[in-house]
């Protein structure tokens, strides 16, 4: 009979984890919040547009983007050439990116002070305003400019939640606010018992399922 897992198991698989790639998760998240705090207009809308793309798609798909297109591409780069490059690399929308990608180019020159705001207000105007965008996509992108508050709930972090009794079931496809915050509490909450904020949290159990840290 298969061992049921519970939440006091993958504390366990945590701390096991914190043992051996602690470091590295550390200078991830130094990464991010040197984007955040160095990072100039281009670099801060190179990292919306990844975040853009790797939705329903893969976050090493994203960073081949992101190589590819150039911070200055995303900015300038007209559609057909977008749509060429995302084509190029085999991303599963790219008519429908690169449209956003260029539909977004407006916040350029607000991002830099849209990051320093509350996150909590940040991430509301993010999911309202920008194209491509949602609760997930969002908190991606703060996270990844070193916001340490903040659950990216992909289906990766939800089938661990699953698998060691956090939630129930998978949520219903199409997030809305109360149900997202509803799961990044519980997540919140189990990220307290492990001392770590839930935006380091996300690395360990991206590992814990990918073998690899990303972003």
């Amino acid at each position: 009979m298969e061992k049921l897992l519970t939440e006091h198991n993958l504390i366990i698989e945590v701390e096991k984890l914190k043992k051996i790639i602690k470091d590295k998760v550390e200078q991830r998240f130094l990464e991010f919040k040197k984007l955040g705090e160095e990072g100039d207009e281009l670099d801060l809308y190179s990292e919306l547009c990844f975040c853009i793309l790797t939705a329903n798609w893969k976050a090493k798909g994203g960073i081949k983007a992101q190589k590819l297109i150039t911070k200055v591409g995303f900015a300038e780069y007209p559609e057909e050439q977008l749509v060429s490059l995302l084509k190029k690399i085999g991303h599963r929308f790219p008519n429908t990116r690169a449209k956003y990608i260029i539909e977004n180019r407006w916040i350029i020159g607000d991002l830099k002070s849209l990051i320093q705001q509350h996150y909590v207000n940040a991430r509301t105007f993010l999911v309202d305003k920008i194209k491509g965008i949602g609760w997930k996509e969002s908190s991606h992108f703060l996270r990844n400019t070193g916001v340490e508050d903040v659950a990216i709930l992909d289906k990766h972090i939800l089938k661990i939640m699953k698998t060691y009794q956090l939630i129930e079931d998978f949520p219903k496809p199409g997030w809305n606010k109360s149900s997202y915050l509803k799961l990044e509490k519980i997540l919140k909450d189990f990220a307290e018992k492990v001392k770590e904020p839930v935006g380091k949290l996300d690395l360990y159990l991206w590992y814990l399922e990918t073998n690899s840290i990303d972003k």
